[in-house]
């Protein structure tokens, strides 16, 4: 099964409650930190939540 590779790239301090939740539960706590995800419809789905924060790359 693929995987993502999820880099925090931008600030998370002024967003929504909601948007910070998604991105704690996505395992980013801090700026520019790097983490690797399966590929499911779930993972999408909360990406898609806060894309403008975020950058991906399918490994």
């Amino acid at each position: 099964m693929a995987e993502l590779k999820i880099k925090l790239v931008k600030s998370t301090i002024g967003r929504k409650p909601k948007h910070k939740r998604t991105v704690e539960a996505l395992g980013l706590r801090k700026l520019n930190q790097v983490v690797v995800k399966q590929d499911n419809p779930q993972m999408r789905g909360m990406i898609e939540q806060v894309n403008f924060l975020l950058e991906v790359e399918e490994i």
